[in-house]
């Protein structure tokens, strides 16, 4: 079990309940979908946040990460994950901020698949397939989370530079929108979604995510036939 001591009345903060990605909250990501978003079966651009949930099994902190045998590749989603800091239900966004404890550098890993509509549990849900850092960021030293630099290194070679803003709704709209149906508990994740164009690792690389001056977050990838 992991957990994220942040210097508030109720630390620690357990890593957590339940973590929720959304998908397409990045507009270049949507953007490029085209008008692939017209066709059946929805015909239309997301009108509400595209959720998904990260499970129990796919929780884990920095260091090794298996690559399933079946799988060449994975893609490395770097995530700002929103640490919920008391129960959250039906919140404006004016207000929603005020109900995160803190930030946290994030890893969703996931097979690379083309299609973003019903993605299989398979290809998002594999055993330690959602990283993140050893520690949590306390709210009240991110100025803004919209505003923070991503930077994706594989094998210390930067692959990939984008930031937490550009976003189809930002940290307090998101929170507010994904509360207005259902309620965060406190120690559950909400992750603000993956940029376009997340970069890829095989068997033998390594990866470093750098959000902000939030705690990064190292992982290398191995397969079964690696381990000791």
């Amino acid at each position: 079990m992991l957990y994220c001591t942040l210097p508030t009345h109720s630390a620690p903060w357990k890593w957590s309940s339940t973590v929720y990605g959304v998908m397409l909250n990045h507009k270049p990501a949507l953007e490029a979908l085209g008008d692939a978003v017209q066709q059946p079966p929805y015909q239309a651009a997301p009108k509400a946040p595209v959720l998904y949930i990260k499970p129990r099994n796919t929780h884990a902190g920095p260091g090794a990460v298996m690559i399933p045998p079946d799988v060449s590749e994975i893609e490395v989603g770097a995530c700002l994950g929103l640490v919920i800091g008391q129960t959250t239900r039906s919140v404006a966004a004016a207000d929603a901020l005020e109900h995160v404890a803190g930030y946290l550098t994030v890893a969703d890993l996931r097979v690379p698949h083309a299609s973003l509509y019903r993605p299989s549990v398979k290809l998002i849900a594999r055993d330690g397939f959602c990283r993140m850092a050893s520690s949590a960021t306390p709210r009240a030293r991110i100025a803004n989370p919209d505003a923070l630099d991503i930077r994706v290194w594989v094998d210390d070679i930067l692959v990939q530079q984008s930031t937490t803003g550009d976003r189809v709704r930002t940290a307090a709209q998101l929170l507010a929108d994904v509360s207005s149906f259902m309620t965060l508990a406190a120690g559950d994740i909400l992750l603000l979604g993956v940029s376009h164009g997340a970069p890829r690792v095989q068997p033998g690389q390594s990866s470093r995510i750098e959000i902000g001056d939030l705690e990064p977050l190292d992982n290398h990838y191995l397969t079964t036939l690696e381990l000791p």
